[in-house]
């Protein structure tokens, strides 16, 4: 399938698919989506100073490089992803640049360049284990205080957004964990909610009127 990079509309890159004319990132803005979605509706809303967080499509690393910005808590990052971002376009993405982090560029490449399949400490607080897998592959049972899910969109994926996935995210969050994602279909609502998890909607990032923010309660 053909990839192009792109520049979205806040500056900042992404990875664009035409064959199915959907993109890693918003194309309302890249960098503005995941302070929005992951780190101010995510991050800020666990307050804890221990964290251990799934990401549901590790994608182009933009996710986890933010998440070094913004917190010095001690965090456990697993990012999964089945198809990893080619080298030749992780070069290509000007996240550095655009969050004026040139001091931490070394990070960001640590993060491309660690092996997959094992745990690395990319600084003394963070951890980062990438694994190639399907989602439908996940067991972790009570692991993670937070999900980032950044699957493609149902649009284009739907098999990324059922129950039977909801399922394995449930299971894999601690009591009172939560899940954040950039998606508000009512698809995806209900599913989630068929599951266990009570589900809220909030005002979503650029170009999303809502978002959804799912917590498994009462285990």
């Amino acid at each position: 399938m053909k990839r192009e990079i792109i520049i979205t509309s806040d500056g900042s890159t992404t990875i664009h698919l035409p064959e199915w004319n959907e993109q890693y990132h918003s194309k309302h803005g890249a960098i503005q989506e995941a302070y929005h979605v992951f780190i101010r509706n995510g991050l800020k809303y666990v307050d804890q100073e221990s964290i251990s967080i799934l990401e549901i499509g590790f994608g182009t690393g933009l996710n986890c490089f933010i998440m070094l910005l913004e917190t010095e808590k001690k965090v456990n990052y697993v990012g999964v992803e089945a198809y990893p971002v080619a080298q030749e376009e992780v070069v290509k993405l000007n996240y550095v640049a655009e969050l004026e982090a040139n001091d931490k560029r070394e990070l960001f490449e640590k993060i491309h360049e660690t092996s997959w399949e094992k745990k690395h400490d990319i600084t003394n607080n963070f951890s980062l284990t990438k694994r190639k897998q399907f989602f439908s592959e996940i067991t972790d049972k009570n692991c993670f205080d937070l999900i980032y899910f950044d699957a493609f969109g149902a649009r284009v994926q739907p098999d990324l957004w059922t129950e039977d996935i909801f399922k394995i995210m449930f299971a894999a969050l601690k009591p009172d964990g939560v899940l954040v994602t950039y998606s508000a279909k009512g698809s995806v609502r209900r599913a989630m909610q068929a599951v266990g998890f009570e589900v809220e909607r909030l005002p979503g990032p650029p170009g999303k009127r809502e978002m959804l923010r799912a917590t498994k309660v009462g285990e």
